[in-house]
């Protein structure tokens, strides 16, 4: 049995959250989140969280905070055996790829992913037979099988110098439309799309957020690129998650409504107390799946493991490799 760390260890980080978790809540996680800490030194793990995740998992636990580019980026960085997914499948995929050695694990298998379920290799194999020599930029979104496809992986904070890089006139942008007709306006590069979306990003409306202006004068909207681009264009501005952050940080004060997944918010209401969060709330039922509980359940029992096909993997990598050295 294991041993637990001190209640001492837990009392800072209480203050990180004070705001957003009640402290009657609050004595619901002090359990799981002392042995934890224990179970992350014992195992030599790091938790990786998404910006998605909630706050006493992205603040209290977490090790490496960001967006699906920083998660990447930060994957490959780390000597710890075990590397715990807090986010959804495809993430915990990437970061195999780039850390074959690791154990990887992702704490409940139903984590998945709305844009990854959109699209199969096979898929990609077709597009490529009816535009031949056309490159193939796939979202990260996406499947270690579809990744394997790919001429070159993106993020919504790279996508934009991910198609520029590329050189061409026409370029195959899979699965997210949304991002990709975005991409497009910006560039002026003609796309050839994919129908998948995100299930949260995909439900805002024009109406609602003018109705949102409305209703909170001076309201400053930041739209995550994933949103129809309907919903681009009645924003302030459009981003990734990481991209909201920097704004929110340079722009210190006021009212911001982010157009995204609704823990951001919650998350960057810790760093900046100042500025008043409108929140639509649209939660993705997939990060959700991921607690405390089973954060602590994976690494007592070691579950689940991400394996995958060591070929599939390298050519996945590849695609992934060639996005993070631009």
């Amino acid at each position: 049995m294991n041993q637990i760390a001190p209640r001492g260890k837990t009392d800072g980080l209480y203050d990180r959250v004070r705001h957003l978790v009640p402290e009657m809540e609050w004595e619901t996680f002090v359990e799981d989140i002392r042995a934890i800490e224990t179970l992350k030194r014992e195992r030599n793990a790091v938790i990786l969280a998404h910006n998605y995740q909630t706050p006493e998992i992205f603040h209290c636990v977490s090790d490496i905070r960001g967006d699906s580019l920083a998660l990447a980026r930060e994957a490959q960085n780390t000597d710890a055996d075990v590397i715990v997914m807090a986010g959804v499948h495809f993430m915990a995929e990437t970061a195999k790829m780039l850390n074959p050695h690791s154990t990887v694990l992702i704490p409940d298998l139903r984590a998945g992913c709305s844009l990854a379920d959109s699209i199969t290799g096979a898929d990609v194999r077709l597009l490529r037979q009816r535009y031949p020599g056309v490159p193939v930029v796939t979202y990260v979104n996406t499947s270690a099988e579809v990744k394997a496809e790919s001429d070159i992986c993106c993020t919504s904070g790279n996508a934009k110098r991910v198609v520029e890089s590329l050189g061409t006139d026409r370029v195959i942008m899979i699965p997210d439309e949304y991002l990709a007709r975005n991409i497009e306006a910006e560039t002026g590069i003609k796309m050839i799309t994919w129908a998948g979306h995100c299930e949260v990003h995909e439900r805002f409306t024009p109406g609602e957020i003018e109705r949102m202006r409305a209703d909170h004068p001076g309201l400053v909207v930041l739209a995550h690129p994933e949103c129809p681009p309907e919903v681009v264009a009645v924003s302030d501005f459009s981003g990734s998650t990481a991209m909201m952050d920097d704004y929110v940080r340079d722009h210190k004060g006021g009212r911001i409504l982010l157009v995204t997944e609704c823990s951001m918010s919650d998350n960057l209401a810790v760093r900046y107390p100042q500025t008043e969060f409108i929140r639509p709330c649209n939660m993705c039922p997939h990060m959700k799946r991921i607690t405390l509980a089973n954060i602590r359940q994976s690494l007592e029992n070691m579950t689940h493991e991400v394996t995958l096909d060591p070929e599939m993997a390298s050519r996945g990598r590849r695609a992934v490799e060639r996005m993070l050295a631009i």
